[in-house]
């Protein structure tokens, strides 16, 4: 049966919470239920903006079976709309499987764009911007960090990657082992009361972490390869 309902992708604030869209407060309201990656923090979204619809949990453990139970939905005629904790489902986030369950229905998921922390950035790094790879989290080890950054090494963009604050130290040791003194710079909560960009090359970057621990969410940005390289 094709989907009467309409599933939407609604891109949330990354940190302040005034940094959503007037569609996206206007769906959120529309829709007969909002699937989110974690209840309690979009609770604290939706109450800001005076949202009032039930929340299913939809998050990496649960996605398989919440997709086929939203394209149940659909095809009884809700409208559904998921979110995460923060950015646009289905990237780096859960979302990508209830894309392809409701495509392969029959069904064509509504995009409403938000903002992304890979943009935002990017756009304020200082790096090159015409062209970037994303790389989403870097491996937890340290061998197949490296051996991912080195099978980069000779891509001419700007490289991102999300980190977490617990393992910056040594993704740094990473990209100075595959990479290099290349230029990098960390954007680290971003639209939060604490953001900051920290620019330098790893040697200079350790350093820093060596007076202070790395706290906070970070998107680490990787100058390209140069010409000579």
């Amino acid at each position: 049966m094709t989907p009467r309902g309409k599933l939407y992708l609604v891109g949330t604030p990354i940190g302040n919470l005034e940094d959503i869209s007037l569609r996206s407060v206007r769906v959120l309201r529309e829709v007969d239920a909002i699937y989110a990656e974690d209840t309690r923090t979009s609770s604290q979204l939706l109450h800001h903006h005076g949202i009032h619809k039930p929340l299913v949990s939809h998050h990496e453990h649960n996605e398989a079976a919440r997709s086929l139970e939203i394209v149940r939905r659909l095809e009884a005629g809700d409208n559904i709309a998921i979110i995460t904790d923060a950015g646009s489902p289905a990237i780096s986030d859960p979302g990508f499987r209830a894309v392809r369950a409701v495509i392969e229905a029959g069904g064509q998921p509504e995009v409403v764009p938000g903002p992304c922390a890979i943009i935002a950035a990017l756009s304020a790094s200082g790096l090159a911007s015409h062209a970037f790879y994303f790389g989403g989290f870097l491996p937890k080890k340290s061998g197949a960090r490296e051996r991912v950054l080195a099978e980069l090494s000779e891509r001419p963009e700007t490289l991102i990657f999300y980190e977490s604050c617990h393992r910056i130290p040594q993704a740094l040791e990473s990209v100075r082992s595959a990479l290099g003194e290349r230029r990098v710079v960390l954007a680290r909560e971003l639209t939060k009361k604490f953001e900051e960009f920290l620019r330098g090359t790893p040697a200079e970057l350790l350093k820093h972490f060596e007076k202070r621990a790395a706290r906070g969410e970070f998107v680490l940005l990787i100058a390209g390869a140069s010409e000579s390289e």
